[in-house]
C-alpha cells in the first residue's frame, strides 16, 4: 500500500470517525458506483447492511459464500431478504474438483483434526470463491463489529485488505450487539430462526454450535480451536505501523 492510500484511509477514517452507518454507506456507495459490494454472511449484522445498502442503492451487489455446509435456514433466509428489498443475492461455490480431492484424501470432517485441515476447508471452501466474487471490485463492505472477539478488536471503519488487494468498509465496526438487535427489531429485519436458538455467528453447519450462556459471540464457532485462531481467513486483522 503507498503512502498516499495510507493517507488517504486515515483521513476518511477520522472524517466518518462518529457518523452514522447510513450516511458512511451513502457516501462510499456514490465514491466507488459500480466498484463495490457487499459481502453478506447473512449474519445479524450482515442483514442490517442489506437493509441498509437497500434503501440506498439497489443495483449495489449483494453476494454470498456458499461453501455446500450451509445450514437449510441459510437459504430460506436468501429467498426471504432477496424478496422483501427486491434484490438478487449472488452466490458462488467452491471448486467442485478441489472439494472433491481434498474430502478423498482427508475425508467430509477434516477440520476437527486440525487447525492447518481447517484452514485449507476454509480456503477451498471460502477464500478461492471469494477471490472470483472480488473481480472487479475496489472495495467490499463487511459486517465486521470489534467487540465481536479477540481476533477482531482492532477492526477499523475503513481498512486496507493486504492479502486481497482492495478496501474494506466496516459500517457497524463501532455497532454493539444489542445495536444491532434493536435496528433488527424497529426495522423489521429478515433474520436466521438460528438467532433465536443461541446461535449468535453463524457459519458452515459442522462448525457452528449454539453459544452457551457466558460464552461470547463467537464461542460458538469452531469450538474446539483456541479464540485467538478462530478466523477463517476472510478477516485477518491488519497490522500498522502506524496509527490510521
Amino acid at each position: 500500500m503507498e503512502m498516499a492510500d495510507k493517507e488517504k484511509i486515515k483521513e476518511l477514517n477520522k472524517r466518518f470517525y462518529k457518523s452514522p452507518a447510513e450516511e458512511v454507506l451513502k457516501f462510499f456507495i456514490k465514491e466507488y458506483k459500480g466498484r463495490i459490494a457487499l459481502s453478506s454472511s447473512l449474519g445479524a449484522e450482515d442483514q442490517v447492511l442489506t437493509d441498509m445498502t437497500a434503501a440506498i442503492d439497489k443495483s449495489l451487489r449483494v453476494f454470498t459464500l456458499d461453501t455446500g455446509r450451509m445450514f437449510p435456514e441459510n437459504y430460506d433466509l436468501i429467498d426471504r431478504t432477496s424478496k422483501k428489498y427486491k434484490i438478487e443475492i449472488e452466490s458462488y461455490f467452491p471448486d467442485a474438483a478441489q472439494v472433491e480431492d481434498m474430502v478423498r484424501t482427508k475425508g467430509h470432517n477434516l477440520f476437527y483434526e486440525s487447525i492447518e485441515n481447517r484452514e485449507l476447508c476454509c480456503k477451498i471452501r471460502k477464500l478461492e470463491p471469494l477471490k472470483r466474487a472480488f473481480k472487479g471490485l475496489d472495495i467490499w463492505i463487511c459486517g465486521l463489529r470489534a467487540d465481536q472477539s479477540v481476533t477482531r478488536i482492532n477492526t477499523k471503519l475503513l481498512e486496507w485488505d493486504e492479502q486481497n488487494g482492495l478496501l474494506k468498509l466496516n459500517p457497524l465496526y463501532g455497532w454493539t450487539h444489542e445495536q444491532v438487535w434493536d435496528y433488527i427489531k424497529k426495522h423489521d429485519v429478515p433474520y436466521n430462526p438460528l438467532h433465536d436458538k443461541g446461535f449468535l455467528s453463524i457459519g458452515c453447519q459442522p462448525c457452528t454450535r449454539a453459544v452457551k450462556e457466558g460464552e461470547d459471540i463467537r464461542a460458538g464457532r469452531w469450538w474446539w480451536e483456541q479464540p485467538e485462531s478462530k478466523e477463517c481467513g476472510l478477516h485477518k486483522s491488519p497490522v500498522y505501523k502506524d496509527k490510521l
